[in-house]
């Protein structure tokens, strides 16, 4: 593998962890999951006053330690496969956040994004709006229960929003709406080739079938 620290990311219901764990596994590379316990969680999701802040500072200071880890342990004597970005953290602050809130949020994350490491590559997954619910539902998570579909469709058009401008490191970006890389060996090889063979730069992988569900990555 050429890079030796690889970043999956995308929006919820993508299959962020089933794509770690299968390139883990192809790799022989170690796989790092994002903590995703918040105890604000719940009261975000029923709309609570300050829930917002409060589980955004929660998982700023959540990541920010982990990726700490990270720096301070033996990330580059192994492959590394990790299931999110630090910088993913500013996508859920400025869809949640009011403007003051972000005031503050910015100087913390200022200070602490200049101590985390980079990866080498990102990858990043897309889906439509509606996929990414069929996803949600299917894997019957009691927490996700609660998530609207006016907030899956927010938060996938901020999430390719902040990859249309994204430039920190060599990023693949890859439609998911019409492939099943779980299920399918075929668009499983395929994906590891498009991998395989990323270099620098942005490149696309949009396989066939794809583009007739939307646009991909495009300006909101």
């Amino acid at each position: 593998m050429n890079f030796k620290f690889i970043a999956v990311e995308g929006p919820i219901g993508v299959g962020k962890t089933s794509l770690v764990d299968l390139l883990a596994e192809r790799f022989e590379a170690r796989r790092i999951f994002e903590k995703v316990e918040n105890p604000f969680l719940h009261d975000f999701y029923q709309d609570r006053a300050g829930a917002a802040f409060q589980c955004q500072l929660f998982f700023l200071l959540s990541r920010f330690r982990q990726q700490q880890e990270l720096a301070q342990g033996s990330l580059f004597s192994v492959a590394t496969v990790c299931d999110y970005i630090f910088a993913k953290d500013k996508i859920f602050a400025y869809l949640n956040l009011d403007d003051s809130e972000l005031m503050l949020y910015e100087k913390l994350y200022g200070v602490l994004e200049e101590q985390v490491p980079h990866p080498d590559l990102v990858i990043y997954l897309q889906a439509r709006d509606d996929v990414l619910l069929e996803r949600i539902r299917s894997r019957r998570r009691d927490y996700e229960k609660e998530i609207s579909e006016t907030y899956v469709s927010e938060l996938n058009r901020a999430y390719n929003y902040f990859f249309f401008h994204y430039n920190r490191t060599p990023l693949l970006v890859i439609d998911t709406s019409e492939i099943d890389f779980v299920k399918s060996r075929e668009d499983l090889e395929e994906l590891f080739r498009q991998i395989a063979a990323m270099q620098r730069g942005v490149q696309y992988y949009i396989p066939l079938g794809s583009s007739k569900g939307g646009p991909g990555l495009v300006r909101p």
